[in-house]
């Protein structure tokens, strides 16, 4: 991680770019972070089902498998956003 510098010697434009800089910076952790909050949700359902289905003795599940299937599909076409890194699209 690059040293972060004094705000108050740098130039309106310098200044403007790190802003810049910073905000793409913020949304591209943002949207991983939703990415893998989605993944969390999606590992827990499937965990809390099974727990169900073993309690249940076999019974019907809560979560069905297109439901899995639905929320697994839309995790997986979601496309990052268009000024992504390449690094961190490829996650």
């Amino acid at each position: 991680m690059e040293a972060f510098p004094d705000p108050s010697t740098l130039p309106d434009a310098e200044l403007k770019e790190l802003i810049e800089q910073k905000t793409a910076e913020e949304r591209d952790v943002s949207y991983r972070r939703r990415i893998l909050h989605g993944q969390i949700d999606l590992l827990r359902a499937v965990l809390v089902d099974r727990l169900k289905q073993r309690r249940d003795e076999g019974g019907d599940s809560m979560l069905s498998h297109v439901d899995v299937e639905r929320l697994s599909e839309i995790l997986a076409h979601r496309g990052p956003p268009k000024d992504l890194p390449d690094e961190l699209a490829a996650l």
